[in-house]
């Protein structure tokens, strides 16, 4: 999260659509895509977790990726916020564009890039604080101004958590059931307004029941922005996305529309992993 003492005023809407990259030229923005890697390669030290990766991320659309465990879907996933950025052994080469402009370019602040492209990870993370607090947490860190209570509201709403809390948000959010937690998160997320939302396998933890609520979820916040998801439950995929990518031992293998992967695959690969021959 980007404080107070990181920034003299809270960023309006054209602030946050700045990215300053002294001496560089910035590539055309797609109108397609909300977000695009080049040539993307991501290394633990010598070793690759992800080669020469492109994909582009659609505007209002939700997009899977899926393959098997240590397959690169959650470092590709971590590149599109800079995550990997915490881990030290890390080093990333290619670019990741938003707004045309790469994100890993000398002088883009990390801290601005999270702001931005939110996310939600694969356990539920609530704070030690009630639910109000939870979401209030980061529109009051950021300095932003407006009536608090009417954004913690329509947060909750948009995580559709607002009717099951509304007379109880004075309370602990560890009170919440599991789902419940996730839920709360998605809006904490939801609270800044981020332009793009990331989830890493975020119903995994969860009994049926609360999974269809998160994929309903998914469904409904993808009229308003693009969302990505990892997830190893290829049924998921298929119910809750667009577009799904396929990757497999650090490579794209085939990105295409949900529908047409799961139906038609272009690679034997593809096909021999959704057929459940390995994985």
């Amino acid at each position: 999260m980007v404080t107070k003492k990181e920034r003299e005023a809270p960023p309006t809407p054209a602030q946050r659509v700045t990215l300053p990259e002294p001496a560089q030229a910035a590539a055309p923005p797609s109108a397609d895509f909300a977000l695009e890697t080049v040539d993307l390669s991501v290394h633990y030290g010598p070793r690759p977790a992800i080669q020469h990766v492109e994909i582009g991320i659609r505007h209002r659309t939700v997009t899977a990726i899926i393959g098997p465990s240590g397959c690169g879907k959650s470092t590709l996933l971590r590149c599109f916020n800079r995550m990997n950025d915490l881990i030290p052994t890390c080093r990333i080469e290619g670019k990741v564009l938003f707004h045309g402009q790469n994100i890993y370019y000398p002088g883009v602040d990390a801290t601005e890039i999270r702001y931005r492209i939110g996310m939600v990870f694969q356990k539920a993370n609530p704070f030690p604080k009630p639910i109000y607090d939870n979401v209030a947490f980061g529109p009051r860190i950021n300095g932003l101004h407006g009536n608090l209570d009417e954004l913690v509201e329509r947060s909750l709403r948009r995580a559709a958590l607002w009717d099951e809390v509304k007379d109880r948000l004075k309370h602990s959010a560890f009170a919440l059931s599991g789902g419940q937690q996730q839920r709360l998160c998605i809006a904490r997320a939801l609270a800044i307004e981020p332009e793009v939302l990331l989830m890493d396998e975020p119903a995994s933890a969860l009994d049926p029941t609360a999974t269809a609520r998160i994929e309903d979820l998914i469904r409904e916040l993808a009229g308003e922005i693009p969302i990505v998801i990892v997830t190893h439950n290829m049924q998921q995929a298929a119910r809750a996305s667009d577009m799904t990518a396929f990757m497999l031992a650090g490579s794209l293998i085939e990105y295409s529309s949900t529908n047409d992967l799961f139906t038609n695959p272009k690679e034997e690969r593809t096909e021999a992993y959704i057929t459940g021959r390995f994985g």
